[in-house]
């Protein structure tokens, strides 16, 4: 049995989509990671396994190879806990398949079965757009950063179990809806400057906005 799941990982500030094929076949038990993966991909097979079990899930029996194409570039971070999760239920025929074709999952996995939040879902939206998906799952904490792309559905949820019933069942969660406008203002008063108020200082706009993207300090004289 063979199931396809779409998560991605970004190369610098753009992003890339990443296939998650995970192949079951009988035997004895063995899991097999292969397509780059860095330590933090390689260690999520405990992450899945615990969380899965504490979402009312199993971690499916028999020989499993999980394939994250393409092969030849590198993986790195623990995004692809989510989407590797949901690529295991699908070969176990434990969740309804007919969005996961539709879907770009990212997600962390903490034991419980909770949510927590990836770095780079904003460039990573911008590309399930551009690939013409219609959906984007991510963590709750991530949703108002990918909410801000037009043309895709962001999901956002708390916890595997939460998605494994809208998989299930679309009824049981909405698209997250977010006016760009409202994340910079309160009650109706700007609250933070807008770099759009600024005439001309197009070297100094630059250089921040550089700062920003990066994380980086900034000295004012």
């Amino acid at each position: 049995m063979l199931s396809k799941v779409y998560c991605a990982s970004t190369i610098g500030v753009d992003a890339r989509v990443i296939e998650v094929e995970v192949n079951m076949s009988g035997g004895v038990p063995k899991y097999y990671l292969v397509g780059l993966p860095d330590r933090a991909v390689s260690e999520s097979k405990d992450r899945i396994d615990a969380a899965l079990k504490n979402a009312g899930a199993h971690f499916p029996r028999g020989r499993i190879t999980v394939n994250l194409a393409p092969a030849n570039l590198p993986k790195e971070g623990s995004a692809f806990d989510l989407p590797i999760a949901m690529s295991l239920l699908a070969v176990s025929d434990q969740i309804n398949t007919d969005k996961l074709s539709k879907s770009l999952i990212l997600g962390e996995l903490a034991l419980d079965g909770k949510l927590r939040p990836v770095k780079g879902v904003l460039p990573m939206a911008v590309e399930a757009r551009n690939q013409g998906l219609e959906y984007l799952v991510v963590p709750s904490a991530n949703g108002r950063e990918a909410g801000v792309v037009d043309g895709i559905n962001v999901m956002a949820f708390d916890d595997l179990e939460q998605v494994m019933q809208w998989f299930n069942d679309s009824s049981t969660h909405e698209p997250l809806k977010i006016d760009p406008k409202t994340l910079f203002t309160t009650n109706g008063k700007i609250d933070v400057l807008d770099f759009a108020d600024v005439r001309g200082q197009e070297n100094v706009k630059r250089a921040l906005e550089v700062a920003a993207s990066g994380g980086h300090n900034a000295i004012t004289l």
